[in-house]
């Protein structure tokens, strides 16, 4: 719970910096008629995507590795910046299937409330 806050605190500057800063092209707005499972199959991928950018990340620094119990909120959060560009496809999807504005309010709240625990389950688990 605490690392979790932590991280949420710790992203929610890096990951302003870096969404604010990323260009984004002009939306257009998805069908109305949309489902939400629709939506939701669009969403995934791009999820995921962000998702697997910031395990790799955390992954391959050598602080997960050590012997000692590494620092993930620090190394999530410095993972960040070299996934900014599928955190905005990812923001931006949201945006056109779910209302301007709804995508960094998504990634802000569900999203970085969830990414700690994937992190840190990815990271106790031996690779398959």
């Amino acid at each position: 719970m605490i690392l979790e806050s932590l991280v949420g605190a710790s992203l929610s500057l890096v990951v302003s910096v870096a969404v604010e800063s990323g260009s984004s092209p002009a939306l257009t707005r998805a069908p109305a008629n949309m489902s939400a499972q629709q939506k939701n199959m669009i969403m995934q991928p791009l999820v995921r995507s962000a998702t697997e950018c910031v395990l790799r990340a955390v992954t391959a620094d050598p602080r997960t590795r050590s012997s000692e119990a590494p620092d993930l909120r620090e190394v999530i959060v410095e993972s960040m910046p070299s996934c900014a560009d599928r955190m905005r496809a990812m923001i931006d999807a949201h945006d056109r299937l779910y209302g301007e504005g709804s995508g960094e309010l998504f990634f802000m709240g569900p999203y970085l409330d969830a990414l700690p625990a994937t992190v840190v389950k990815a990271v106790k688990e031996p690779a398959q």
